[in-house]
């Protein structure tokens, strides 16, 4: 059983939702560390939060610097953005598990003990949590993510079903990992940037070089989505980032002939209708993932020497 433990929060000026959610953070962890007879899986040798500050201008630094001693800081000089930010801070982890949140998430006081259990199997990667999320007033349960090829790229989305445990992606802000296979897969792939794919990119590595990713609905956590892509980015920009990245995605990762057929098959439907239905936006973004297809390339060449399962066997996960 892995027995340390590092949390993880990218945070861009977001001092205003590290008060609001950090206390809870704190009391998780404590929760694993209260005194008296250890429960399986609750016995650490070490644990630390760690706060990755992406270069911002609200004081977070101070504040943090002020309130939280106890937490460790790391400031960016620039704004690098999550993948980069998210790299910074595991690379410092002294966990082998760690937990990745976004700082507009809160934990329930016992979420870890529902994941740190899936560890002691060596093969599992990543557990995801349960979340609640809030948008725009309305409760939505989510968390667990699958995935399945149609009209010639790979549809990522959040099912219905949000209790089975069989799960082909997590999102990068609720998850927890093994931090040696973090490093033998290489993190995420910074190739995605601004924003976006990172995280199904990586999972999608760990199910493809044979390891597991699991969905632990009992491990709750609050999600309030208050975007900072969607302030700093706006929709337009967003758009074309989702779909740049979905195009590296099939070029880094597929490698199934008939999945790569059915890709060549549909780009011209793609390049034109919906280049249009997209007001031009398809049609840019394919012009930026066209720019990034050496480095893609060079990516796919690295991540492919780890290749143990085919990708329909990964989409018929998504089938169970």
């Amino acid at each position: 059983m892995l027995n340390s433990i590092s949390i993880v929060i990218p945070s861009y000026n977001g001092k205003l939702l590290l008060e609001k959610n950090l206390p809870a953070v704190i009391y998780s962890l404590r929760r694993l560390e209260r005194p008296g007879p250890a429960k399986q899986g609750q016995a650490f040798i070490d644990s630390e939060i760690i706060v990755v500050d992406d270069a911002s201008s609200d004081s977070t630094e101070k504040w943090l610097t002020a309130e939280y001693p106890e937490v460790k800081l790391i400031k960016n000089k620039n704004n690098l953005r999550f993948a980069r930010s998210c790299n910074r801070g595991v690379n410092a982890a002294k966990g082998e598990i760690v937990v990745l949140l976004n700082n507009d998430v809160s934990p329930s006081p016992d979420f870890l003990s529902y994941v740190i259990p899936h560890f002691g199997d060596e093969k599992v990667f990543a557990v995801g949590f349960g979340e609640i999320n809030s948008v725009d007033g309305k409760i939505i349960h989510g968390g667990r993510g699958v995935s399945k090829f149609e009209r010639g790229l790979v549809m990522h989305w959040r099912p219905i079903d949000q209790k089975s445990p069989v799960v082909t992606w997590l999102s990068g802000g609720s998850m927890a990992f093994n931090k040696s296979i973090w490093e033998r897969l290489g993190g995420f792939d910074e190739l995605f940037r601004p924003a976006y794919e990172e995280d199904r990119d990586l999972c999608w590595q760990a199910l493809k070089s044979g390891y597991k990713i699991v969905f632990e609905q009992k491990a709750v956590v609050e999600h309030f989505h208050e975007s900072t892509n969607l302030k700093l980015f706006g929709k337009t920009k967003i758009s074309m980032y989702s779909l740049k990245n979905q195009l590296l995605f099939v070029w880094k990762n597929i490698s199934s002939p008939k999945y790569l057929l059915s890709h060549l098959i549909w780009f011209p439907y793609h390049l034109i209708l919906t280049t249009i239905r997209t007001k031009g936006i398809f049609l840019a973004a394919f012009c930026w993932a066209l720019t990034q297809l050496p480095e893609t390339l060079i990516s796919r060449k690295s991540a492919s020497k780890l290749w143990r399962i085919d990708d329909e066997e990964i989409f018929k996960l998504a089938e169970k």
